[in-house]
């Protein structure tokens, strides 16, 4: 014997929402959670503090800092940035860090993406060598390449030259840059790749109007990453970058004392750091959701 159900129920069953079903927490799992948010309030505390640290003492006289190095400045009077943009001469030193890093940054992108392209997208002879090639290069100490690149560039007439920092930058960032994006361009359907040359698009127009615009969020990461780099480098503009008038932020800081005489104009100093942090702080913001959607990107695959 069969029971049918009255249509007015039926309708009420369908109108119900159905609600999903989640698996209680378990105590380990409430401990690893807790763990985890303490571990990275303390690891954002390490972060920011000194960061807030060095933006009020860039407001300070050097008397203020070692009197009360945490509270705030009496005056907030930018003394301490005019000082160190033109006397110390950060000024000069900050544009020369964004000619080198811009020109390197632009070439090795271009570069770069171009060298993942086609290692990932092409079968040739020699491709697997020349991929291992660029693997190889990432794992070359810098300082081991700096006296056979102090007479490389000594002979090319490059030494102590913004330009032949600049093609420095460029060796050293394109190995890393290659192996970041050579995964991005190797996970792009070949379809798309395939439509586009049906549709009359040549290797060039679809490479940058197609493939390259797909592969964003790879190149904001290593755009991110790049960056850090270079505008942070001390050994490569040491070795082969001593006169003083192509100094780059690393080397202007490392001597600050020097330039200020006999005295050293703290305020003066935390100002030059501030101005060395903000384009990094700039640049994270700007590229922040694709270096997020990259990163979601990669835990979804």
């Amino acid at each position: 014997m069969t029971t049918t159900t009255p249509p007015a129920q039926a309708e009420k069953r369908a109108e119900r929402p159905q609600t999903l079903r989640r698996n209680p927490k378990t105590g380990g799992d409430v401990v690893v959670a807790g763990a985890s948010h303490v571990v990275l309030v303390i690891w954002s505390i390490v972060i920011v503090v000194p960061v807030l640290w060095a933006i009020l003492s860039s407001f300070k006289t050097s008397s203020e800092i070692f009197a009360s190095p945490f509270a705030l400045p009496e005056t907030w009077s930018l003394t301490n940035y005019r000082t160190a943009w033109d006397l110390a001469g950060i000024g000069r030193y900050f544009f020369n860090t964004i000619i080198v890093v811009g020109s390197a940054l632009v070439l090795v992108m271009l570069l770069g993406s171009m060298a993942a392209y086609v290692l990932a997208r092409f079968q040739f002879p020699g491709r697997r060598i020349i991929y291992y090639l660029f693997l190889a290069g990432n794992t070359f100490p810098i300082f081991l390449a700096i006296v056979p690149l102090f007479f490389v560039l000594k002979g090319m007439a490059l030494l102590n030259t913004l330009p032949g920092l600049i093609i420095t930058y460029v060796a050293f960032a394109l190995p890393f840059t290659v192996f970041f994006l050579y995964a991005f361009f190797r996970s792009l359907p070949d379809e798309i790749a395939e439509a586009a040359s049906v549709d009359g698009a040549g290797m060039w127009s679809t490479f940058f109007r197609i493939m390259l615009p797909m592969a964003r969020p790879g190149l904001a990461s290593i755009t991110i990453f790049n960056f850090l780099g270079l505008w942070n480098q001390f050994l490569i503009p040491v070795a082969i970058n001593t006169r003083q008038d192509n100094w780059v932020l690393s080397q202007g800081l490392a001597g600050f004392a020097g330039q200020m005489g006999y005295r050293t104009d703290f305020g003066a100093l935390f100002a030059s750091v501030v101005i060395t942090i903000l384009p990094v702080l700039i640049m994270y913001i700007i590229f922040q959701r694709q270096l997020q959607s990259s990163v979601t990107q990669g835990a979804v695959k």
